[in-house]
């Protein structure tokens, strides 16, 4: 896949397929140095379902041992399937996976609506016909300070605003989520905000790095990472890129979004990963890739400034957490 992007998004041919990884797995247990967290993340592998909802995109990743463009290895499905931030289900990122894999993403619609010149609904099945799914593989940073870096499958959000036509007025876009607390255990919990709700700028949200995202690692998106539908902003920290969506509105004024009303002073608006401005509980200058044993150094904007620095000009990004 030619890269549009100045910064360099990591290309297709990186990936290393699942059965090169796991077999490196075998050879490194053979060995002895497989760590705790390894093991357990390759004993949950047989029970991953292989679909998650109709959103299902064929994409053949061959074989290779190459990595990505920092030198090592792109994330195994296990580990993006087995650790993830998802309270609506639970706040244990090892537990999503299994509270989630009964969870029915069939029938689903999006509606997109508010300052729009053509207000409506799509279906998944309209959605994949309208637009084309390709595949983009991103870093993912995440405000608790560990990354990966997934191969998702999606559309330009830019694309999907377009076909709406936001109208003059239209600022910034506001993201919601399913609110359904019998399905979603977690949603019984009364000290967050339910719905899940986000917020965009409107020129972020018309980047052509932003997505939505439909699946990754060439299967339907699981469960437990969003399905049918989420929202992929790759510059910033993880907690802005909203799962399961069920309504796109355009507004004029900065959108309430959850972790922002919960805890203002740690989760901004913007939310754009910066190694220079610290969480106030913790350092941003570092991140732990899962997987790996050591740290490494958090990039500006996670890797993307070249692409997206220009949307912030004029901007002190030091108090725009």
């Amino acid at each position: 896949m030619t890269s549009k992007f100045k910064s360099k998004p990591i290309d297709r041919s990186e990936i290393t397929p699942e059965e090169t990884y796991l077999s490196r797995r075998d050879v490194l247990k053979a060995m002895g140095i497989v760590t705790a967290s390894a093991a357990l993340l390759a004993a949950c592998a047989p029970n991953l379902p292989e679909t998650g909802s109709a959103a299902a995109t064929a994409v053949n990743i061959p074989p290779s041992d190459a990595t990505d463009e920092i030198g090592d290895p792109v994330n195994t499905y296990e580990e993006i399937a087995n650790y993830n931030n998802y309270y609506e289900f639970t706040t244990d990122k090892q537990g999503v996976a299994r509270l989630a894999a009964d969870f029915d993403t069939e029938p689903w619609s999006i509606q997109v609506g508010g300052l729009v010149n053509n207000p409506r609904s799509y279906t998944i099945a309209e959605l994949q016909e309208k637009f084309p799914v390709e595949e983009r593989i991103y870093r993912l940073r995440c405000v608790e300070a560990w990354s990966m870096v997934i191969p998702w499958q999606g559309f330009e959000l830019g694309a999907l605003l377009a076909d709406v036509d936001p109208t003059e007025e239209a600022q910034y876009v506001r993201f919601e989520a399913l609110l359904d607390p019998k399905r979603m255990p977690g949603q019984n919990n009364k000290l967050y905000p339910w719905p899940y709700q986000e917020g965009l700028r409107l020129d972020e949200a018309m980047h052509p790095l932003t997505i939505i995202a439909t699946g990754l690692y060439g299967r339907a998106m699981p469960n437990q990472n969003g399905a049918p539908v989420r929202l992929v902003v790759p510059w910033k920290y993880g907690f802005k890129s909203i799962k399961a969506i069920t309504k796109i509105e355009l507004v004029a004024e900065e959108p309430a979004t959850m972790w922002n009303t919960i805890a203002p002073n740690e989760y901004g608006f913007y939310a754009n990963v910066n190694p220079q401005v610290d969480h106030p509980r913790w350092s941003q200058k570092t991140e732990r890739r899962i997987g790996e044993l050591s740290r490494r150094a958090t990039l500006m904007f996670n890797g993307y400034e070249a692409d997206v620095a220009n949307l912030y000009q004029g901007m002190d990004l030091s108090v725009y957490y």
